[in-house]
């Protein structure tokens, strides 16, 4: 009766302990998919406010219609890969799609910001420079929700992966998913707006 007693409140132990696991598991996976959904967020602004910027630049950049080109199909890549992201983000391939669409885009606002350099009545132009700062600010937000997100997903997979939560998280398809990373160190920056 007493080893009776004893092996069910070991079982009981075990249970609530699985119990924890898998809430745990839950409450990390949840965490880094509000994480993205910040910078999902983040994006569609910033996403939203570059064609404001290209139409507002064309009067003066009549000559540079392949950098306005660029910055447009950059953003609209961009743009898909959030789309495609925002579905899953736990699934990493996406993340890294979408690391390497903002990347692209990134390069292509700073060859757009490069270029208006030499047109000093574009600097001066009070949209642009609203839009500009605007965009500025933006992409400052993007990086802070891109750490959050990536703490978030740190947290996640090193939960997941200790054991015996690995067991856990391997019965219950709770997956690894990987960080929204830059690929060049020129993209780790925001792009620089002098105007």
């Amino acid at each position: 009766m007493g080893t009776t007693i004893i092996g069910l409140i070991v079982i009981a132990v075990a249970l609530i302990y699985l119990a924890f696991i898998y809430n745990r598991l839950v409450s990390l996976r949840n965490q880094f998919k509000n994480g993205f959904a910040q910078i999902d967020v983040q994006l569609q602004r910033r996403h939203d406010l570059i064609p404001n910027l290209v139409e507002a630049a064309k009067a003066y950049l009549t000559h540079e219609k392949s950098t306005l080109t660029q910055v447009m199909e950059a953003r609209n890549n961009a743009v898909s890969a959030q789309k495609d992201a925002a579905k899953d983000p736990g699934d990493g391939t996406k993340i890294q799609r979408l690391g390497s669409a903002e990347n692209l885009l990134t390069k292509a606002l700073a060859n757009f910001y490069a270029v208006a350099e030499n047109y000093p009545e574009l600097k001066a132009n009070e949209t642009i420079q609203q839009l500009m700062e605007e965009l500025s600010s933006t992409e400052n937000r993007v990086a802070f929700a891109r750490q959050a997100y990536n703490d978030g997903v740190m947290s996640y997979n090193i939960f997941r992966e200790q054991f015996p939560n690995n067991i856990m998280a391997g019965m219950f398809a709770f997956k690894e998913t990987a960080q929204l990373e830059l690929d060049s160190p020129e993209a780790r920056q925001a792009p620089k707006v002098a105007f």
